[in-house]
């Protein structure tokens, strides 16, 4: 397949581009706070048979990318988020399947009070409103974030990487279909027809039109957001994921849990990027020969260096790496106390997993790592809204505000009071 280039008329007014998007997003975003949880779970079942019944032209708009993006130098890494099959493409029919059957959060009660005059107080939860989500790579993103921001009663403007512009066209394209079919407003979901980064831009200005930014990518892309937003933002940062082998860790299940949660799947954000090993444990070695008979770089401090001749010597900066590829760094701690230290100094406060049979250790160690997650006995590769049952997610947000973790459709709500009175004055 020759290399096919993307060419786009010239963007004259990105703030006029998004303003339009923006007004028609808030009016579906009306309609859809309103519509009834039969009618948001039809919606999404009719867009995933369209995604089915449109995969020939999905697949080869991904065909396109990923001829594209090979050309264009991309990692291996990066190709693997982007790339679609026939199982890819239908596992994100599956999970959009699968949000229409999850429970409504939209109009449950948070709590209930009634006040010593007699009046009645109730949180119940309510739709965001427009949702702008900026991210890169995964297609997948864009039938997730869709899926999500619709059961949940939002409308979504989507704004994908260059990279899959061709994927995300098509699967938008599908999405678009089933939401008309069942009679909702294909301008719920929104993606950004260009791919001019002014758009972007106009979009982190868009107060009163969007209401929350959720990015989804690298470093530099939820800098920049961070950076210029004029709307509060819902982001995590590098996915700098430790996994802990403490004295107490069962030789086998340590094996397979450091394999794992480095080497299932590289270029997500829960796998494992360093291995923290209690200089007491007494198998090290095991774990650097499994790690590298997997395929895997081993990038090591000066303990665990000695251990193979296959470890080469970790820089002051591998500590603070994502790689999103096979390459792991692994240091030699003391115990829980000097885990604990080095989680601290490094972590992203995304995922980080003990592996031990002590109670006492694993105790503490939930107790005191201040991330999103926090694992015992589990891969860092189940750092998942599907893993959790949530269906999809929209991210995994490792800030304090609103919504911590896997964002699913609860995270994707906000609440507002509904007072009852029986004709009440205050004095």
């Amino acid at each position: 397949m020759s290399t096919e280039t993307l060419i786009e008329p010239p963007l004259q007014d990105a703030d006029a581009l998004i303003a339009d998007m923006g007004g028609r997003a808030r009016a579906a975003a009306k309609i859809m706070a309103t519509a009834p949880t039969a009618k948001k779970a039809e919606g999404l079942r009719a867009a995933a048979a369209q995604l089915r019944g449109q995969a020939d032209a999905i697949l080869d708009a991904n065909a396109r990318d990923m001829t594209a993006g090979e050309a264009n130098g991309l990692t291996s890494a990066m190709l693997d988020r982007l790339r679609l099959d026939a199982g890819r493409l239908g596992g994100i029919a599956d999970a959009v399947e699968a949000i229409a059957a999850l429970p409504d959060p939209v109009g449950a009660e948070v709590d209930r009070a009634e006040r010593p005059n007699g009046l009645v107080l109730r949180r119940v939860r309510v739709p965001l409103g427009v949702i702008g989500i900026i991210y890169e790579s995964r297609p997948n993103v864009t039938a997730d974030a869709a899926a999500l921001g619709l059961m949940s009663g939002n409308a979504v403007i989507l704004r994908g990487g260059s990279e899959a512009v061709r994927s995300n066209r098509a699967i938008h394209a599908a999405l678009a279909a089933g939401l008309s079919e069942a009679g909702l407003p294909a301008e719920a979901v929104q993606l950004v027809p260009t791919q001019d980064r002014a758009a972007v831009g106009a979009l982190l200005r868009a107060q009163g039109l969007v209401d929350i930014i959720i990015p989804r990518g690298g470093k530099g892309l939820v800098a920049r957001v961070q950076d210029e937003a004029r709307v509060p933002v819902l982001a995590h940062l590098d996915g700098i994921c430790h996994t802990y082998i403490d004295a107490a860790a069962d030789p086998d299940t340590a094996v397979a849990l450091a394999v794992n949660a480095k080497m299932r799947r590289t270029g997500i954000c829960g796998a494992t990027e360093t291995i923290l090993i209690d200089r007491a444990y007494a198998a090290p070695r095991a774990i650097v020969d499994a790690l590298v008979a997997a395929g895997c770089e081993v990038r090591g401090d000066t303990d665990i260096a000695a251990l193979s001749p296959h470890v080469t010597p970790a820089s002051a900066t591998d500590w603070d790496c994502e790689y999103l590829d096979a390459i792991v760094s692994i240091a030699a701690v003391d115990g829980v106390a000097g885990a604990l230290a080095h989680i601290d100094a490094h972590s992203s406060r995304h995922t980080d997993a003990i592996v031990t049979e002590d109670a006492a250790a694993a105790d503490r160690f939930l107790a005191e790592v201040d991330s999103a997650i926090v694992m015992h006995n589990a891969s860092t590769q189940f750092a998942d809204g599907g893993e959790f049952g949530l269906g999809a997610e929209i991210g995994i947000a490792t800030g304090r505000l609103h919504a911590r973790g896997p964002v699913a459709l609860e995270g994707l709500t906000t609440y507002k009071w509904l007072v009852h009175g029986t004709g009440q004055t205050r004095p």
